[in-house]
């Protein structure tokens, strides 16, 4: 093994006993080399990613094609294609509410540990370096993979960047590695997706058991960030963030929330129109009707991060709003509400001939060919792959800000079901609702997964992915998170917050188009405030305030599609309904918070929510908070 570049190797007992021991490896240097080592080789255009198990099974995980635009990879069996929420496991003793390794499984994870560095040790492996967050702050980490897996650790040097050997300085100290085993899904967990923590004194080790990069990658450096951020007293944000700049060159930046399916990727981009230029702002599912807006020109849309912020303190500069900054260098775009040619002409024209190599997943393309979003991968016969995705480099993305920005307008997404009077639903959500933030703060407690989640193994039914909808990837307490968040809402005292659906506005199927015409309409109103004569309470305490009318560019919105209840197939008594699940779902969820470490006047919020406070109830907990609404 050489040394030089590499010293730091030898502070790490297993792994340079590792690499003293494998039959070989090779330190990835850049992105065309991890794509040659994917493929096989530079020559190849085709590899299958495959294992012998001591059963003698032969198993194929993967197929990888050499794409003109950058290479396809698909996973032979459907459940790989999306992340499974129950994948994370803890394998150390350090204060956790999640899964611990030794309880699922009825044995210390130290022996599994073992065995996964003696299998690696077996195999032809590839390393290489990165920064977890950010190039300027993020602390040094390792991938060590399978060579025959490289893909993998393709996945994720583009989404967090990849330190050349010779950039590595002598003071390099890797505070985290990544370990994938990919075999071990078949000979010890039953074929599930596995992922396991294991926080060490002074290294956080991931071991991954399975090959989809969302859970062990991404969300296993994400983990990381969770860890590193709770112990020095901030929050890692789950969010996207855009500047949206007015035809009239007024700037308001969005920071959008929510679990996964929740609008993150789409607020990146523009309303899809019709060919005629019209969008569609919703079809009612009881009646067919159709609604459509003309808005002839829409906001500049300046991307800031698409999935995971940083906003430490060193970032914010007490001027009552939130500073933020991207986590990843590269960008994880779900693409399966791109189902034909010409539905976003933007992203579609950026990964058909992007100027860099990409990543495409679960996209139907053959080597040579060039991968098209819009051509998902099959489940079944008929029924495409829910979880299509692209990993676009930052860099390449237009119009994209480097430079950290102060949020205006804090919104939360949830993907919300049809709901008719026959067939009630939580999916009483209007186009948007105004938050006080001690109700906002609640919203993030909660997090819904809500309906048909395209990302995930899900069974469809209404779960929380709380705290803060980045809880599914975080290895600590609850309780720890909820006061962080609870800290971050309370010092933001400028920042305003939404709650925005997407899917279905009672009985009408509306996609994503309720935060595209929220944020273009938020964007042309600037800071203005609203009066009090132009919203109300909503009728369902949970959601704040609604708006009573809304018109953008001269178009009035429906008011049905701002109050659910006045929609005739809803009605209050559909409605009424809906409050009741939104209300138990959040009774069900909150009780867990109510320990002797929440904060006091947090205990003091969800009591008000037990006790069904209204909108009124929560704007008193926050005094000082520039209110949205101006008292005439």
């Amino acid at each position: 093994m050489k040394k030089g570049h590499y010293n730091f190797i030898d502070k790490i007992q297993e792994l340079a006993e590792l690499l003293e021991k494998c039959p070989g490896f090779q330190f990835a240097e850049n992105i065309e080399q991890l794509i040659e080592l994917s493929c096989g080789s530079a020559e190849n255009d085709y590899f299958e990613v495959k294992y012998d198990l001591p059963d003698n099974r032969s198993i194929t995980e993967v197929t990888v094609a050499r794409v003109r635009n950058g290479i396809a990879v698909n996973y032979i069996e459907p459940y790989m294609r999306r992340r499974d929420p129950d994948c994370m496991f803890i394998g150390d003793e350090a204060p956790s509410d999640k899964p611990r390794f030794k309880d699922r499984f009825e044995k210390d994870f130290s022996d599994l540990r073992e065995e996964t560095f003696t299998w690696l040790a077996e195999q032809q492996l590839a390393v290489f370096a990165f920064h977890t967050g950010s190039d300027e702050t993020g602390d040094g980490a390792l991938a060590v993979v399978p060579v025959n897996a490289a893909f993998f650790a393709l996945a994720l040097a583009m989404l967090q960047s990849i330190i050349p050997p010779a950039e590595l300085s002598d003071s390099f100290s890797p505070k985290s590695i990544i370990y994938v085993a990919p075999t071990f899904r078949h000979t010890h967990f039953n074929g599930k997706q596995i992922v396991v923590h294991n926080r060490r004194k002074s290294l956080y080790e991931i071991f991954s058991y399975n090959l989809y990069p969302g859970p062990s990658a991404k969300k296993g450096v994400y983990g990381v960030l969770i860890d590193k951020s709770e112990k020095e007293g901030w929050v890692v944000p789950h969010c996207s963030t855009v500047q949206a700049v007015t035809p009239y060159d007024n700037i308001i930046t969005f920071m959008h929330e929510g679990a996964s399916g929740g609008g993150k990727s789409e607020m990146l981009e523009q309303p899809h129109r019709l060919p005629d230029g019209r969008m569609l702002k919703g079809r009612n599912i009881v009646t067919g009707e159709k609604r459509y807006i003309e808005i002839p020109r829409t906001c500049e849309i300046h991307p800031v991060c698409d999935d995971m912020a940083l906003c430490s303190p060193s970032l914010q500069k007490d001027n009552g709003k939130l500073w933020l900054v991207d986590a990843e260098n590269g960008w994880f775009l779900r693409v399966n509400h791109i189902s034909e040619y010409g539905t976003d002409p933007k992203l579609e024209k950026l990964t058909a001939q992007p100027p860099a190599p990409l990543f495409f997943l679960n996209i139907d393309a053959v080597p040579n060919s060039r991968a098209l979003i819009w051509e998902h991968i099959d489940d079944a016969p008929g029924k495409p792959c829910p979880n299509p995705r692209v990993i676009v480099p930052r860099s390449i993305y237009p119009d994209v800000v480097t430079k950290p920005v102060s949020v205006d307008y804090r919104s939360f997404g949830v993907r919300t079901p049809p709901c008719t009077r026959e067939k009630p639903s939580y999916g009483i959500i209007g186009l948007f609702h105004i938050l006080p933030p001690a109700l906002a703060w609640l919203w993030r407690l909660v997090t819904p997964r809500g309906f048909s989640n395209p990302s995930i193994v899900d069974e469809g039914v209404m779960s929380s992915e709380g705290v803060g909808s980045y809880w599914a990837f975080s290895t600590g307490l609850k309780i720890n998170q909820a006061n962080l968040l609870f800290d971050q809402i309370e010092r933001n005292t400028e920042t305003r917050y939404l709650l925005i659906p997407n899917q279905h506005i009672g009985a009408w199927e509306t996609s994503f188009m309720p935060q595209w015409l929220t944020r273009d309409y938020l964007a042309r109103r600037g800071s203005a405030n609203f009066h009090r004569e132009q919203i109300k309470d909503a009728r369902c305490s949970l959601l704040g305030y609604a708006l009573k009318t809304m018109r953008i560019e001269g178009t009035l919105i429906a008011h049905w599609f701002l109050e659910v209840d006045t929609q005739p197939e809803v009605g209050e008594d559909g409605y009424d309904e809906g409050t009741k699940i939104l209300k138990d779902f959040f009774t069900d969820n909150l009780s867990q918070f109510l320990k002797p470490e929440l904060n006091a006047l947090g205990r003091q919020i969800i009591e008000c929510c037990l006790d069904n406070g209204n909108a009124g109830d929560y704007e008193h907990f926050f005094p000082n908070y520039a209110q949205f609404i101006q008292n005439d």
